[in-house]
């Protein structure tokens, strides 16, 4: 599976570079996270996925959401995973087009594409340096079932959420930190007073931790 993406090159690239790969949320697109790339430091290559489920009448969703289910909105775990596997596929195809430093690439999500980042930093740390995910939270069913060979010493997460997120509840969040210590990841966790969005604190939060665990 190709995914379509948007590309913000390095600037003064000598050698690998170090990659961010931003993933959107569900109904997005590609261009939604890559507007604030210009943002980012400029040392970096920076790719936007565009999730590969088209939705009706616009947007796309990296899995289907069934928001009838009798316990809520219930994701289909099963596309999750297809689609976290199209992402490492082309990040693997992405760091050898653009000389990228297989050791240094972060994903960047929000909300879906947080919940799908996090786990493809957790099943694959090998290949995943760094993992900021905003608005999401983490669905252990996404996980592979045995994680005892995996080494987490190299992992870093960030991870943030809305105190008065109306979409995905700070709640579900707020389970995601715990998890991570048990698991002895170095992580942070993050609560802005805002609903489902990326608040400007959190913009400059994230930075600062781009800068502080490179």
């Amino acid at each position: 599976m190709i995914l379509q993406y948007l590309h913000r090159p390095a600037k003064n690239k000598v050698g690998s570079s170090p990659s961010i790969f931003l993933l959107h949320g569900y109904g997005s697109n590609e261009e939604d996270l890559f507007s604030f790339a210009s943002e980012l430091p400029e040392h970096y290559e920076i790719f936007s996925f565009q999730a590969p489920i088209p939705m009706v009448p616009f947007g796309y969703a990296w899995y289907s959401i069934y928001f009838d289910q009798d316990d809520g909105k219930f994701s289909d775990d099963e596309q999750a995973k297809t689609s976290a596997q199209a992402v490492l596929e082309n990040i693997d195809q992405l760091v050898q087009k653009y000389d990228l430093d297989p050791e240094r690439v972060t994903l960047v999500g929000f909300s879906q594409g947080a919940i799908l980042s996090l786990a493809l930093g957790l099943n694959h740390p090998d290949r995943i340096w760094r993992v900021a995910a905003m608005s999401g939270y983490l669905n252990t069913a996404l996980l592979t079932e045995d994680r005892s060979t995996l080494k987490y010493d190299q992992l870093r997460i960030f991870a943030s959420h809305g105190q008065v997120d109306q979409v995905i509840p700070v709640l579900w969040a707020r389970k995601t930190q715990p998890w991570l210590e048990n698991e002895s990841i170095i992580s942070e966790y993050h609560e802005y007073p805002v609903g489902h969005g990326v608040a400007p604190q959190n913009f400059y939060d994230l930075l600062d931790w781009l800068k502080r665990t490179y």
